[in-house]
């Protein structure tokens, strides 16, 4: 959530920055404002009537107890409506107050100053590109067949038991994953990360504190008798440890990472590029979140990029890292990495991370806050990157790696796996 103070200072900055992201509501910004300015106007109308009704009531007791009756009674004469008119204007301030909080809430973030000012994927500005693209043999196989071929993951029985993109792994497959969400959480713990092991239900002001609502609420699964949500990515649980928080700076970095299976409803997927593991509505994933002071949220931010690509390179995976351009953006980033890996056999390049600084806004939301060195308080950055999501590298994998003998296992993953090959 934007801070009011900077959008009442800052009016042309926001606009022009909230015209990068393609936001349609431009006008919500003066509503705000002139809202602001009902609020501020009534808070001080307020406050000088309750100084007047301090001052009447300090007057009358001076008067009682000098034995001035009467001009005591003429002053609570005069003053007997202060209280109402006090009452009047609180009521006042406080549906002014949630009607300015319900606009705020639909600003998104502004984005970053190094935010490519594009319209949708097509525009995202590539920053690199690592690794070689494996040249397979005419026959290769997409993900989808390989996973009947070595029956490591059943998609249809996931369709029985639970519907589409509800996949079941057995065998070799299950032990792929285990394999992997380890070593992503080993990787984690040597990068100094302290795990942690979340609810994987949160309620309503866990999903508003980090911006999924009233933004994704499309997106979510809810569990309507209790009015839970079922969590799209760690991130949720992990950050709202946080919320109501005063920490200490000398705290900073905060880093926690978490593994959990993640739900997505990605109402309205469907074609070729939703086969096999790449769209899912539930999958696993490690995430990675850290809050850390204003200064060094940048610097944080290709800390955690630097640190996705190393995982990607140990599992000898050709990736590129994307700079999001506005129109492609979350709600609630200032700036996002995509980390994609090639996908040898679909010929494509497929996301699996997103890297991300939220800068004030989740804090802002959260109310996680610290005292800076002069003693005011602050409000934290908050990051977080996917470390990785499992579908689409397990897709890779298997792609990549296929040979006359089975899918070779990345040399890194060996001694989780206990085997080299998927046959």
């Amino acid at each position: 959530m934007l801070q009011l103070n900077y959008i009442r200072e800052n009016r042309d900055t926001v606009i022009e920055r909230l015209a990068v992201k393609h936001f349609k509501e431009i006008g919500l910004v003066d509503e705000i404002i002139s809202l602001d300015e009902d609020r501020r106007k009534i808070q001080a109308e307020s406050d000088a009537l309750s100084a007047e009704a301090n001052a009447a009531a300090k007057q009358i007791g001076d008067l009682m107890r000098q034995g001035k009756k009467e001009e005591a009674e003429a002053v609570k004469s005069q003053s007997s409506g202060y209280k109402e008119q006090v009452k009047q204007l609180l009521d006042k301030l406080g549906a002014i107050e949630i009607e300015l909080n319900d606009k705020i809430v639909q600003l998104p973030n502004l984005p970053h100053q190094s935010v490519p000012a594009g319209v949708s994927a097509d525009d995202n500005e590539v920053v690199l590109t690592n690794g070689e693209i494996p040249v397979l043999s005419e026959d290769a196989l997409p993900h989808w067949e390989l996973l009947s071929k070595y029956d490591i993951v059943d998609l249809e029985l996931g369709v029985k038991v639970a519907g589409a993109g509800f996949p079941i792994y057995k065998g070799k497959g299950a032990k792929l994953q285990r394999a992997l969400i380890n070593f992503f959480l080993d990787q984690a713990a040597e990068q100094g990360y302290e795990e942690v092991q979340v609810p994987i239900l949160v309620n309503e002001d866990s999903a508003f504190a980090t911006g999924q609502l009233p933004d994704k609420e499309g997106q979510m699964y809810y569990v309507n008798n209790d009015n839970l949500y079922l969590i799209p990515t760690a991130e949720v649980p992990v950050t709202n440890i946080y919320r109501d928080v005063i920490v200490k700076e000398a705290q900073f970095p905060i880093k926690h990472c978490a593994y959990t299976p993640c739900f997505r409803r990605e109402a309205g997927s469907y074609g070729a590029h939703v086969r096999g593991l790449n769209r899912l509505h539930q999958f696993d994933k490690v995430e990675a979140v850290q809050l850390v002071h204003p200064e060094k949220s940048y610097e944080v931010l290709e800390e955690m990029s630097h640190y996705v690509q190393s995982l990607l390179q140990k599992l000898e995976l050709p990736y590129r890292v994307l700079r999001l351009c506005g129109g492609d953006m979350s709600f609630t980033s200032a700036l996002t990495y995509d980390m994609e890996v090639y996908s040898s056999a679909q010929k494509r390049w497929l996301e699996v991370s997103s890297v991300s600084n939220f800068e004030t806004y989740q804090s802002n939301r959260l109310k996680v806050r610290f005292k800076n060195a002069d003693g005011k308080m602050q409000l934290a950055h908050t990051l977080n990157g996917s470390a990785l999501a499992l579908p689409r590298i397990v897709a890779a994998i298997l792609e990549n790696n296929q040979t006359d003998k089975g899918v070779r296992i990345p040399a890194v993953l060996v001694p989780y796996t206990k085997f080299e090959y998927i046959d």
